[in-house]
């Protein structure tokens, strides 16, 4: 049986792995910063050095997303709003 989360419990698991996951992050000289869920989407802010990395769609897509995603089913997507 799948349970599904609430709007308020999703955003709450987000940020939870987001926080977990700025470390390696801010260690490049990035920052990772949760916007909203909506839509089955989530939409982050890389800032820092992560701003202008080459690596940029390869950390959002390859990383930062399938962490999210593997955690939390009901995503389907991670965008970068920087």
């Amino acid at each position: 049986m799948v349970i599904m989360m609430n709007d308020e419990d999703l955003n709450r698991k987000i940020k939870i792995i987001i926080d977990k996951i700025n470390p390696y992050i801010m260690s490049d000289g990035g920052k990772l910063e949760f916007v909203k869920y909506e839509n089955k989407t989530v939409y982050v802010k890389l800032s820092g050095a992560c701003a202008e990395c080459g690596m940029l769609d390869i950390t959002l897509k390859d990383g930062i997303e399938q962490l999210i995603k593997n955690e939390i089913p009901e995503v389907e997507n991670v965008v970068n709003i920087g």
